[in-house]
Formats: structure tokens, C-alpha cells, sequence
């Protein structure tokens, strides 16, 4: 495929992937001394959606809720989001999951059984892509379940039958999968897709590399591939073009979440038909203010 950003993108962003409740503090204090605290949804999947909105297109997010209060209280937010959840399922037997964000302590997750690790290739007949200009999917949803892996293969396989573009956010979880387990299956679907985001420090961790370039021998078969290094910056491979593009100065409150407003806006961006060097600058942007916000979509940035 020749360079992606050729064009604007008519159609909206499909995404699939496990979204839980979050419980956070309201405030940057830890869980244990916070009095007051925030219900909300994410997931890395629904958090793209939702920031591809806010950067001004369309988005659609399916997946497995539990049919609970937490599930309907998922639904409610991302509907207020401005993302398409008309095709959400409804699960009777499982519950919708769940996970605690401790600022600057990482996050605690309870989603053992949950809905969405029950997604499987028979839920993906029913979702429709006629109006998809991206279809972006994670390496966390495939680490689920097997029956969740296979659902990925599944949407893989319609979008590129389809001629659809494929972005990729490699998003390796050492807690759902081991790295030398999850290594070769995220190398495999990261190498499927049309687009790939990846982190330097956890490319080096599943497959040893030291620099971007080492990453893109690992990842030859994406047309654009995103190496980010935190505070540094991202590395851009377009094909055998290359550029680096710095990281804007930000103070940090809560790192969870901005590799997906990256994603979001990197890939409104594109949709929009801006080049991958403006499309970067969206992401950092987008990442600087999740940065700053113990929410993953922003709210006290509205």
C-alpha cells in the first residue's frame, strides 16, 4: 500500500475490544487517602473511539457488556461520548468488568470471566463495516481469551478482504500474557496491519530490540509504524522513510490512557487527510492532555 496519508477518509473508525467501569480519584491523591472518587468507562479500544470523536470524526465500538449496572453505566458514557454503540452485546451470564487506577501506582484490574472475554468470531458476523474507512484493533483483546483471538483474526480477515485500512496498537499487557508467549502472536498481527503503534520499552521487552529500527526489522510489513518513546518522542516509518518527532514538554499526573489519546487523534488526523508528520503532532497533543488529567478521556479538560 502506498503512503496512507494521500487523502481525506470518508467513513467512520471501527474498533473492537474489551471496555471495563474504572474507579479513580477524583483528585491526584492515592486511593487509600481520596474521599472522593470518579465511575467511569475505559478500555484502550473504546478510548481511541471516543478521542477520534473528539478530534471530530465518526467511531464505532464493539464488544461484550455484562447486563449489570456497571455495563449500563459503560453504554451511558461512551453513548455521551458521541461513539457509535448501537452493535454493543448484551451478556446475561457475565459481568461487565472492572478495574482501580491509583495515581502514579498503575491500575488494578478485576476482570477475571468478564463479558468481552467471551467475544468470538460469531459476534464479529454481525458487526457491520460497510461504512469503515479504519478498522483499529490491540493486542490486548486476542490476550482475553482464545475465543477473544479469534475474534481479532476474524475482523482482520473481513477488513482486509474489504480493502479497509488496519491500524494496530501493539498495547502488550505482561499481566494477561507473558511476553515470550505474547511475542510471536503480537509480531504476527502487528505485521497483518496497515498501521502500527508501539512502545519502544515494550517492543524491547517482547522481542529484545534497542532502537526504532531494530523495531521496524522486527515489524517489515506495516506501511506506517509508530515507535513511541515516552517523553523523547516518536519515531515515524513511512515505508523506508523515517522521522522523529520530539515529545512536547508536559507535567505528568497520570500516565494510563495517553497512548490512546495518541492513537485517537493520530488517527482522526489521518481521516482527515493530513499528512503522518502533522498526524504525530495531533497525537502528542492529544497525549499531553491526558497526561495532565487523572481521566482517560479528558473530562476536566472539557
Amino acid at each position: 500500500m502506498d503512503s496512507l496519508a494521500v487523502k481525506r477518509r470518508e467513513g467512520v473508525l471501527v474498533t473492537v475490544g474489551e471496555t471495563m467501569a474504572v474507579i479513580t480519584p477524583k483528585s491526584a491523591a492515592s486511593i487509600i487517602d481520596a474521599d472522593d472518587f470518579r465511575v467511569d468507562a475505559g478500555g484502550a479500544e473504546s478510548n481511541v473511539a471516543a478521542h477520534v470523536v473528539r478530534c471530530g470524526r465518526g467511531a464505532r465500538w464493539y464488544s461484550r457488556l455484562g447486563r449489570d449496572a456497571l455495563g449500563a453505566r459503560v453504554h451511558r458514557i461512551l453513548q455521551q461520548r458521541g461513539v457509535d454503540v448501537s452493535g454493543v452485546l448484551w451478556d446475561d451470564h457475565s459481568p461487565t468488568g472492572l478495574y482501580v487506577k491509583e495515581p502514579g501506582g498503575g491500575v488494578n484490574y478485576y476482570r477475571a470471566g468478564s463479558a468481552a472475554s467471551k467475544l468470538s468470531p460469531s459476534d464479529i458476523e454481525a458487526m457491520s463495516l460497510d461504512d469503515a474507512a479504519f478498522v483499529h484493533l490491540t493486542g490486548i483483546t486476542p490476550a482475553l481469551s482464545e475465543s477473544a483471538a479469534s475474534a481479532i483474526e476474524t475482523v482482520l480477515i473481513e477488513a482486509r478482504r474489504r480493502g479497509i485500512i488496519i491500524s494496530f496498537d501493539v498495547n502488550h499487557r505482561p499481566g494477561l500474557w507473558p511476553a515470550p508467549f505474547a511475542a510471536p502472536i503480537l509480531s504476527s498481527l502487528a505485521n497483518s496491519a496497515d498501521i502500527v503503534f508501539v512502545g519502544l520499552d515494550e517492543a524491547s521487552r517482547l522481542w529484545n530490540t534497542a532502537t526504532p529500527r531494530d523495531v521496524r526489522a522486527q515489524l517489515p510489513s506495516a506501511q506506517s509504524l509508530i515507535v513511541k518513546d515516552g517523553a523523547v518522542g516518536a519515531t515515524v516509518f513511512d515505508g523506508d522513510h523515517e522521522f522523529f518527532v520530539p515529545t512536547p514538554p508536559v507535567e505528568v499526573i497520570e500516565e494510563v490512557g495517553a497512548g490512546d489519546a495518541f492513537a485517537g487523534a493520530f488517527l482522526a488526523a489521518l481521516m482527515q487527510g493530513e499528512d503522518l508528520h502533522s498526524s504525530t503532532v495531533a497525537g502528542h497533543a492529544q497525549a499531553a492532555l491526558a497526561l495532565r488529567s487523572t481521566s482517560d478521556f479528558l473530562e476536566e479538560a472539557r
